[in-house]
């Protein structure tokens, strides 16, 4: 519940740029999901602290001599003892 609490400012951020800027601009992502999309997926996955370093990562690798094609998000690792 925290988690979501957390995040949920940086997820608005994130629907204003979809909504308000993108629609304006050109399209130029080079992966599927979009770098917005997967911004908000890794922090609803991961939250905020490790979220936003995967989204911050994956932003700075779009660029025209990056890799390209479908990037999901990773899993979350579960850290059950047996």
């Amino acid at each position: 519940m925290l988690s979501r609490i957390l995040i949920f400012p940086f997820v608005l951020l994130v629907r204003f740029y979809q909504t308000a800027i993108s629609p304006f601009t050109p399209s130029a992502c080079r992966f599927e999901p979009t770098c917005s999309s997967y911004m908000i997926m890794a922090l609803q996955t991961h939250g905020l602290f490790y979220g936003s370093f995967l989204g911050a990562k994956r932003i700075l690798s779009c660029h025209p001599w990056g890799k390209s094609g479908y990037d999901p998000v990773p899993e979350k690792k579960c850290n059950h003892k047996h």
